[in-house]
Protein backbone atom coordinates (compact mmCIF):
# COMPACT_ATOMS: atom_id res chain seq x y z
CA UNK A 1 0.00 0.00 0.00
CA UNK A 2 1.27 3.44 -0.92
CA UNK A 3 0.28 5.69 1.98
CA UNK A 4 0.06 9.43 1.31
CA UNK A 5 1.71 11.36 4.14
CA UNK A 6 2.60 14.79 2.75
CA UNK A 7 1.98 17.90 4.86
CA UNK A 8 0.90 21.46 4.14
CA UNK A 9 2.60 24.32 5.96
CA UNK A 10 0.14 26.71 7.58
CA UNK A 11 0.73 30.48 7.84
CA UNK A 12 2.45 30.16 11.24
CA UNK A 13 4.85 27.42 10.09
CA UNK A 14 2.88 24.53 11.65
CA UNK A 15 2.69 21.47 9.39
CA UNK A 16 -0.74 19.90 8.91
CA UNK A 17 -1.21 16.48 7.29
CA UNK A 18 -2.78 17.03 3.88
CA UNK A 19 -4.92 13.90 4.09
CA UNK A 20 -6.91 13.14 7.22
CA UNK A 21 -9.96 11.24 8.44
CA UNK A 22 -13.28 13.04 8.81
CA UNK A 23 -15.55 11.54 11.49
CA UNK A 24 -18.84 13.30 10.65
CA UNK A 25 -21.90 11.05 11.16
CA UNK A 26 -19.88 8.43 13.05
CA UNK A 27 -22.50 7.96 15.76
CA UNK A 28 -22.06 4.37 16.93
CA UNK A 29 -19.48 4.68 19.75
CA UNK A 30 -17.86 1.27 19.26
CA UNK A 31 -17.75 1.59 15.47
CA UNK A 32 -16.25 5.10 15.80
CA UNK A 33 -13.41 3.97 18.08
CA UNK A 34 -12.72 1.01 15.77
CA UNK A 35 -12.74 3.13 12.59
CA UNK A 36 -10.40 5.78 14.01
CA UNK A 37 -8.10 3.15 15.54
CA UNK A 38 -7.97 1.34 12.19
CA UNK A 39 -7.29 4.61 10.32
CA UNK A 40 -4.36 5.51 12.58
CA UNK A 41 -2.91 2.02 12.05
CA UNK A 42 -3.37 2.49 8.29
CA UNK A 43 -1.27 5.66 8.39
CA UNK A 44 -3.70 8.55 9.00
CA UNK A 45 -2.22 11.21 11.27
CA UNK A 46 -5.03 13.81 11.23
CA UNK A 47 -8.52 13.39 12.68
CA UNK A 48 -11.26 15.97 12.11
CA UNK A 49 -14.11 16.01 14.64
CA UNK A 50 -16.56 18.63 15.99
CA UNK A 51 -18.78 19.19 19.03
CA UNK A 52 -21.92 18.57 16.98
CA UNK A 53 -20.67 15.16 15.76
CA UNK A 54 -20.98 13.93 19.37
CA UNK A 55 -17.96 11.67 19.03
CA UNK A 56 -15.15 13.69 20.64
CA UNK A 57 -15.07 11.22 23.55
CA UNK A 58 -14.60 8.26 21.16
CA UNK A 59 -12.00 10.18 19.16
CA UNK A 60 -10.03 10.71 22.38
CA UNK A 61 -10.34 7.03 23.23
CA UNK A 62 -8.95 5.99 19.84
CA UNK A 63 -6.06 8.45 20.23
CA UNK A 64 -5.15 6.88 23.57
CA UNK A 65 -5.40 3.36 22.06
CA UNK A 66 -3.16 4.29 19.15
CA UNK A 67 0.10 3.96 21.03
CA UNK A 68 1.37 7.07 19.20
CA UNK A 69 2.81 10.15 20.85
CA UNK A 70 0.29 13.00 21.07
CA UNK A 71 2.52 15.23 18.91
CA UNK A 72 2.43 12.66 16.08
CA UNK A 73 -1.29 13.33 15.58
CA UNK A 74 -3.11 16.42 14.32
CA UNK A 75 -6.52 16.84 15.95
CA UNK A 76 -9.15 19.34 14.81
CA UNK A 77 -12.48 20.19 16.44
CA UNK A 78 -15.09 22.92 15.91
CA UNK A 79 -17.34 25.10 18.04
CA UNK A 80 -21.03 24.55 17.27
CA UNK A 81 -23.50 27.32 16.36
CA UNK A 82 -25.37 27.33 19.68
CA UNK A 83 -22.06 27.78 21.57
CA UNK A 84 -20.84 30.80 19.62
CA UNK A 85 -19.84 34.17 21.04
CA UNK A 86 -16.67 35.05 22.97
CA UNK A 87 -17.24 33.54 26.44
CA UNK A 88 -19.38 30.66 25.17
CA UNK A 89 -16.65 29.62 22.73
CA UNK A 90 -14.04 29.52 25.49
CA UNK A 91 -16.38 27.33 27.56
CA UNK A 92 -17.22 25.08 24.58
CA UNK A 93 -13.51 24.59 23.92
CA UNK A 94 -12.93 23.49 27.53
CA UNK A 95 -15.73 20.94 27.16
CA UNK A 96 -14.28 19.61 23.89
CA UNK A 97 -10.82 19.29 25.40
CA UNK A 98 -12.27 17.44 28.39
CA UNK A 99 -14.24 15.02 26.18
CA UNK A 100 -11.19 14.37 24.02
CA UNK A 101 -9.02 13.97 27.12
CA UNK A 102 -6.32 16.19 25.59
CA UNK A 103 -4.20 19.10 26.83
CA UNK A 104 -4.39 21.02 23.56
CA UNK A 105 -5.87 20.89 20.06
CA UNK A 106 -3.90 21.32 16.86
CA UNK A 107 -6.69 23.28 15.18
CA UNK A 108 -9.99 24.76 16.37
CA UNK A 109 -12.59 26.14 13.98
CA UNK A 110 -15.79 28.20 14.01
CA UNK A 111 -18.19 25.62 12.51
CA UNK A 112 -20.52 28.03 10.67
CA UNK A 113 -20.59 31.84 10.43
CA UNK A 114 -23.49 32.53 12.83
CA UNK A 115 -24.45 36.06 11.81
CA UNK A 116 -24.40 37.86 15.16
CA UNK A 117 -21.47 36.04 16.69
CA UNK A 118 -18.91 34.58 14.27
CA UNK A 119 -16.48 37.53 14.57
CA UNK A 120 -16.53 37.28 18.39
CA UNK A 121 -16.22 33.51 18.15
CA UNK A 122 -13.05 33.88 16.11
CA UNK A 123 -11.68 36.41 18.66
CA UNK A 124 -12.07 33.68 21.30
CA UNK A 125 -10.21 31.22 19.03
CA UNK A 126 -7.38 33.78 18.79
CA UNK A 127 -7.25 33.92 22.57
CA UNK A 128 -6.97 30.12 22.76
CA UNK A 129 -4.09 30.41 20.30
CA UNK A 130 -2.38 33.13 22.38
CA UNK A 131 -2.74 30.89 25.44
CA UNK A 132 -1.13 28.00 23.48
CA UNK A 133 -4.20 25.79 23.92
CA UNK A 134 -4.39 25.39 20.13
CA UNK A 135 -1.54 25.28 17.61
CA UNK A 136 -3.45 26.86 14.72
CA UNK A 137 -6.59 28.96 14.22
CA UNK A 138 -9.31 28.60 11.64
CA UNK A 139 -12.90 28.80 10.50
CA UNK A 140 -15.26 26.63 8.51
CA UNK A 141 -17.91 27.40 5.90
CA UNK A 142 -16.83 31.05 5.62
CA UNK A 143 -17.36 32.86 2.33
CA UNK A 144 -15.01 35.71 1.32
CA UNK A 145 -17.28 38.36 2.87
CA UNK A 146 -17.30 36.48 6.20
CA UNK A 147 -13.51 36.19 6.08
CA UNK A 148 -13.17 39.90 5.33
CA UNK A 149 -15.12 40.76 8.50
CA UNK A 150 -12.94 38.39 10.54
CA UNK A 151 -9.70 39.69 9.00
CA UNK A 152 -10.53 43.33 9.83
CA UNK A 153 -10.61 42.50 13.56
CA UNK A 154 -8.03 39.70 13.71
CA UNK A 155 -4.53 40.02 15.14
CA UNK A 156 -3.88 36.44 14.04
CA UNK A 157 -5.64 35.78 10.72
CA UNK A 158 -7.36 32.39 10.28
CA UNK A 159 -4.89 29.81 8.99
CA UNK A 160 -7.50 27.37 7.66
CA UNK A 161 -10.97 27.60 6.10
CA UNK A 162 -12.79 24.28 5.89
CA UNK A 163 -15.41 24.36 3.11
CA UNK A 164 -17.36 22.00 0.89
CA UNK A 165 -15.19 21.24 -2.16
CA UNK A 166 -15.41 18.45 -4.72
CA UNK A 167 -15.40 18.20 -8.53
CA UNK A 168 -19.05 19.34 -8.70
CA UNK A 169 -18.31 22.34 -6.45
CA UNK A 170 -14.77 23.55 -7.10
CA UNK A 171 -15.16 26.91 -5.26
CA UNK A 172 -12.41 28.53 -7.38
CA UNK A 173 -13.12 32.20 -6.41
CA UNK A 174 -13.18 31.42 -2.68
CA UNK A 175 -10.05 29.27 -2.94
CA UNK A 176 -8.30 32.13 -4.75
CA UNK A 177 -9.34 34.57 -2.00
CA UNK A 178 -7.99 32.17 0.65
CA UNK A 179 -4.72 31.73 -1.23
CA UNK A 180 -4.25 35.51 -1.45
CA UNK A 181 -4.68 35.71 2.33
CA UNK A 182 -2.47 32.70 3.09
CA UNK A 183 -5.42 30.65 4.39
CA UNK A 184 -5.16 26.92 3.70
CA UNK A 185 -8.36 25.27 2.45
CA UNK A 186 -9.68 21.95 3.78
CA UNK A 187 -12.28 20.16 1.64
CA UNK A 188 -15.22 18.63 3.47
CA UNK A 189 -17.54 16.24 1.63
CA UNK A 190 -14.60 15.72 -0.77
CA UNK A 191 -16.37 12.87 -2.59
CA UNK A 192 -19.70 14.77 -2.75
CA UNK A 193 -21.11 12.25 -0.24
CA UNK A 194 -20.28 9.41 -2.61
CA UNK A 195 -22.38 10.98 -5.37
CA UNK A 196 -19.48 11.10 -7.83
CA UNK A 197 -18.20 7.55 -7.61
CA UNK A 198 -19.99 6.42 -10.78
CA UNK A 199 -19.10 9.57 -12.76
CA UNK A 200 -17.73 8.30 -16.15
CA UNK A 201 -14.90 10.85 -16.46
CA UNK A 202 -13.58 9.89 -13.03
CA UNK A 203 -13.96 6.18 -13.69
CA UNK A 204 -12.10 6.46 -17.00
CA UNK A 205 -9.23 8.34 -15.39
CA UNK A 206 -9.18 5.73 -12.62
CA UNK A 207 -9.00 2.86 -15.12
CA UNK A 208 -5.90 4.46 -16.63
CA UNK A 209 -4.06 4.23 -13.30
CA UNK A 210 -5.71 1.13 -11.86
CA UNK A 211 -7.39 3.31 -9.23
CA UNK A 212 -10.98 3.87 -8.09
CA UNK A 213 -12.98 7.05 -8.77
CA UNK A 214 -12.66 7.89 -5.05
CA UNK A 215 -8.86 7.69 -5.25
CA UNK A 216 -8.88 9.88 -8.38
CA UNK A 217 -10.99 12.52 -6.59
CA UNK A 218 -8.75 12.47 -3.52
CA UNK A 219 -5.69 12.81 -5.74
CA UNK A 220 -7.37 15.80 -7.47
CA UNK A 221 -7.81 17.51 -4.08
CA UNK A 222 -4.20 16.84 -3.12
CA UNK A 223 -2.81 18.10 -6.42
CA UNK A 224 -5.01 21.20 -6.08
CA UNK A 225 -3.14 22.06 -2.83
CA UNK A 226 -6.23 21.28 -0.75
CA UNK A 227 -6.31 19.48 2.59
CA UNK A 228 -8.79 16.62 2.33
CA UNK A 229 -10.72 14.66 4.99
CA UNK A 230 -12.68 11.77 3.44
CA UNK A 231 -14.97 10.01 5.90
CA UNK A 232 -15.55 6.27 6.15
CA UNK A 233 -16.08 3.62 8.82
CA UNK A 234 -15.28 0.73 6.44
CA UNK A 235 -11.70 -0.57 6.80
CA UNK A 236 -11.36 -1.21 3.02
CA UNK A 237 -12.48 2.33 2.20
CA UNK A 238 -10.30 3.86 4.90
CA UNK A 239 -7.27 2.06 3.39
CA UNK A 240 -8.30 2.85 -0.19
CA UNK A 241 -8.65 6.59 0.53
CA UNK A 242 -5.07 6.96 1.80
CA UNK A 243 -3.52 4.65 -0.81
CA UNK A 244 -2.91 7.45 -3.31
CA UNK A 245 0.82 8.18 -3.15
CA UNK A 246 1.77 5.99 -6.11
CA UNK A 247 0.14 7.86 -9.01
CA UNK A 248 -0.19 11.41 -10.27
CA UNK A 249 -2.89 13.03 -12.39
CA UNK A 250 -1.72 14.74 -15.56
CA UNK A 251 -2.63 18.34 -16.27
CA UNK A 252 -5.27 17.19 -18.75
CA UNK A 253 -6.74 14.81 -16.13
CA UNK A 254 -6.95 17.74 -13.71
CA UNK A 255 -8.60 20.00 -16.30
CA UNK A 256 -11.13 17.27 -17.14
CA UNK A 257 -12.03 16.99 -13.45
CA UNK A 258 -12.18 20.79 -12.98
CA UNK A 259 -14.64 20.86 -15.89
CA UNK A 260 -17.13 18.73 -13.91
CA UNK A 261 -17.95 21.77 -11.77
CA UNK A 262 -21.67 22.68 -11.60
CA UNK A 263 -21.50 24.80 -8.41
CA UNK A 264 -23.61 22.04 -6.89
CA UNK A 265 -23.66 21.60 -3.11
CA UNK A 266 -24.25 18.35 -1.25
CA UNK A 267 -24.57 20.27 2.05
CA UNK A 268 -25.90 23.61 3.29
CA UNK A 269 -24.96 26.96 1.82
CA UNK A 270 -23.24 29.20 4.41
CA UNK A 271 -25.50 32.05 3.25
CA UNK A 272 -28.66 30.35 4.49
CA UNK A 273 -27.63 27.35 6.61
Amino acid sequence: MSVYNEKIMLANGIEMPQLGLGVYKMTNPEETVEAITYAIKAGYRAIDTATVYENEKETGEAIRHSGLQREDLFITSKVWNTDQGYDQTLRAFETSLEKLGLDYLDLYLTHWPVKESYVETYRAIERLYDEKLIRATGVSNHHAHHLEKVLVKANTPPMVNQIEVHPRLTQEPLRTFCKEHNIAVTSWSPLARGGLLSEPTLQNIGNKYGKTAAQVIIRWHLQSDLIVIPKSVTPERISENINVADFELTLSDKHAIDALNLNERSGSNPEDF
